[in-house]
């Protein structure tokens, strides 16, 4: 294509079409705005058939405006559940250093017989040690 001076490679309806697709613009935002209030069209056979899923769930969305931040968030099941895990967890650990759990009863009970025998066990090395020396100073003599 041979360009002379001053003329260019697009066509004279260039600005036209870029002017008239800018106006198109301009007019679907304002019939954007007016269709959030229109429901949506629906494709196929989904706008003879009008059925509502009892399964089906709505997204919910929420504005910035609206979201109450003093409220607590809600915890999923796991979530509770660990929580209430942790909590009895703790609980029983406080009732076990206090020696009112069962099991706490039954080692204490083993505790003062593991005391009670390595004293027995401590008095009788004692004696053992006390007859030796006896004996070594009988020897001497």
């Amino acid at each position: 294509m041979l360009t002379v001076a001053g003329t260019s490679a697009r066509p004279r309806t260039f600005k036209r079409a870029e002017a008239e697709e800018e106006e198109e613009e301009r007019s679907e935002e304002e019939s954007g705005e007016e269709s959030e209030e229109e429901p949506e069209k629906l494709k196929g056979a989904q706008g003879v058939i009008q059925i509502e899923n009892p399964n089906l769930v709505k997204p919910k969305t929420l504005k910035a405006r609206d979201v109450d931040i003093e409220k607590p968030a809600e915890l999923s099941r796991r979530e509770r559940e660990e929580i209430e895990k942790q909590k009895a967890h703790e609980r029983y650990m406080r009732l076990q250093e206090q020696g009112k759990t069962e099991q706490a009863r039954k080692d204490l009970e083993r505790l003062t017989l593991i005391r009670q025998q390595r004293a027995e066990a401590a008095k009788k090395r004692e004696e053992e040690k006390a007859a030796k020396e006896q004996k070594k100073a009988e020897a001497r003599k």
